[in-house]
């Protein structure tokens, strides 16, 4: 499975948002792009600049690579509605970014690991693909053998680091290991620094 395996915390900086909690502190001691001379190299940002950069920061938020966003957003372009609102809220429902906003990991690559080493069912089958787009009425659940692990055993303080707010489409329960998706994204529960319209007119040029 291909994926982005570039530091996180040089990702972050790059964005100007941390992209991982182990990007917060690193970040508060060194701000701006990263690079031996970024600072010689900042200048007036013109249009095109900063839709690349909400684009890119929006991709590596939600850990998709250059073709795979695209393709979502050609998908999202041609479904009903607006398309910047349909691309997050395709976002929101991958079964990787699911279990993160269940709380049940502290970030959207630990969830992607997670997933990707089979620790989920999906409605009763067990999954390893984290772009599965989740619907309302699916039920994920941690696979009766990954329970007895030691990461599982202490979900309650990975759910306690997490400060997950609850969210009006999904529940995750704790105890029972399982998560249910009651009903769809909407776009304030999206992550709340993000202007979708600025990806839109990029992907429009």
């Amino acid at each position: 499975m291909a994926r982005d395996t570039s530091p996180i915390v040089k990702q972050s900086r790059r964005e100007g948002v941390a992209l991982h909690p182990k990007a917060h502190k690193i970040m508060a001691r060194k701000s701006g792009i990263p690079g031996q001379h970024a600072g010689g190299r900042q200048g007036k940002t013109s249009m095109y600049a900063t839709q690349l950069r909400e684009k890119q920061k929006v991709r590596r938020m939600y850990g998709l690579l250059e073709k795979q966003f695209a393709k979502l957003m050609n998908e999202a372009s041609r479904k009903q509605g607006l398309a910047g609102e349909n691309l997050l809220q395709f976002l929101e429902l991958r079964l990787d970014n699911a279990v993160y906003r269940a709380g049940f990991a502290t970030s959207r690559r630990a969830s992607r690991q997670l997933v990707s080493h089979g620790h989920f069912t999906l409605n009763g089958r067990r999954v390893d693909i984290p772009s599965i787009r989740v619907k309302a009425g699916d039920v994920i659940a941690v696979r009766p053998k990954s329970t007895k692990t030691g990461y599982f055993t202490q979900i309650n303080d990975v759910v306690a680091a997490t400060s997950q707010v609850p969210l009006s489409w999904i529940k995750g329960d704790v105890k029972k290991l399982v998560i249910e998706i009651t009903g769809l994204p909407k776009r304030e529960e999206a992550e709340a620094d993000i202007n979708e319209q600025l990806i839109v007119e990029y992907y429009s040029r």
